[in-house]
């Protein structure tokens, strides 16, 4: 691989990080939103499905039809999916107890953890100033987070646990690029929602468990119900985000070296701030503020050495 290839597979990685992050900022938005009236299984089964139709109907027929869904690495993809199912559900049931943007904040240790895994996996290069970035943007996470404090709820825990599952995720997903495409690693992860949240359906959907308890465990433990007329358009608008995000998700990490694209997915941060103040009312802390600008200023930073270095560093890893 050339160097020019190089450096136009990072560029277009990152632009797929910063526009997945936009549908995934959406996305925690309106799982929060609706977490209050339905079951999380319900949500996931929902938007999966819809996902699939979208799939089988728009991006099928453009990826050589049902080829798309053949796989050579089907243990990967159950692997992957175990992955990122778990890590959704674990960040939103979190998002269902926390404020927006202190659960986002908490899931930045996602980013650092995927480059730190990125040296320790992939055999890729980090050099010491992002090392000193990653750093600064963890303390960053620290700042906004505020150990032993309400923060530190119990909630607080499960976007923590989400950010290692995600970036466990990645770490198959660098693995299987070579041997499989976006559109097929975009079909698994939606068939595995499918599956697993109906299969949680069947078990909890009655609701037999639920009731006067904690946000998250109501979240996940309500009865199955109708949809308000009202929130059609936010599940079906979900399911088909949740098949461009996942596209643009895998297409990152099939292009780019990890440590180079998850900076991108900082977007986020902001994002989440701004669903915060204009649908549920909410500011971020001071502390927050300084937090960000922690968490921003070292991505910027790994960006800028980026430029300076003028060709990113080839990945490595072994195939």
């Amino acid at each position: 691989m050339t160097t020019d290839t190089l450096k136009r597979n990072n560029l277009l990685g990152a632009l797929c990080a910063f526009s997945a992050m936009v549908c995934v900022s959406f996305n925690d938005m309106a799982f929060k939103f609706l977490s209050g009236g339905y079951a999380l299984h319900q949500i996931v089964f929902l938007r999966a499905t819809i996902g699939l139709v979208v799939f089988a109907v728009v991006v099928m027929p453009l990826n050589g039809g049902l080829r798309v869904i053949r796989t050579r690495r089907p243990w990967a993809h159950l692997l992957r999916g175990c992955f990122v199912v778990c890590a959704n559900m674990a960040l939103f049931l979190g998002l269902a107890a926390m404020p927006l943007a202190e659960a986002v904040a908490i899931t930045f240790i996602s980013p650092l953890l995927i480059a730190v895994m990125s040296v320790i996996f992939l055999n890729e290069t980090v050099g010491p100033r992002r090392w000193a970035a990653i750093i600064v943007g963890f303390a960053g996470v620290l700042v906004i987070v505020q150990p032993g404090t309400a923060a530190f709820q119990a909630a607080s825990l499960l976007p923590a646990l989400a950010a290692l599952l995600y970036s466990s995720m990645h770490m198959v997903t660098r693995r299987i690029r070579a041997t499989e495409s976006a559109p097929t690693m975009s079909f698994y992860t939606m068939l595995s929602f499918a599956v697993a949240s109906a299969a949680f359906g069947l078990v909890f959907g009655d609701g037999r468990f639920a009731g006067g308890m904690h946000p998250s465990l109501e979240f996940l433990l309500r009865a199955w119900g109708p949809i308000a007329r009202g929130d059609v358009a936010i599940i079906v608008t979900l399911g088909a985000l949740s098949v461009l995000s996942s596209l643009l998700v895998s297409q990152t990490y099939r292009l780019s070296e990890a440590a180079f694209a998850a900076p991108f997915e900082y977007v986020a941060m902001p994002l989440a701030i701004m669903w915060g103040v204009t649908v549920f009312g909410t500011w971020p802390a001071p502390n927050a503020w300084a937090g960000i600008a922690l968490i921003l200023g070292s991505g910027l930073y790994m960006l800028w050495r980026e430029s300076i270095r003028g060709t990113p560093t080839p990945p490595t890893q072994r195939r």
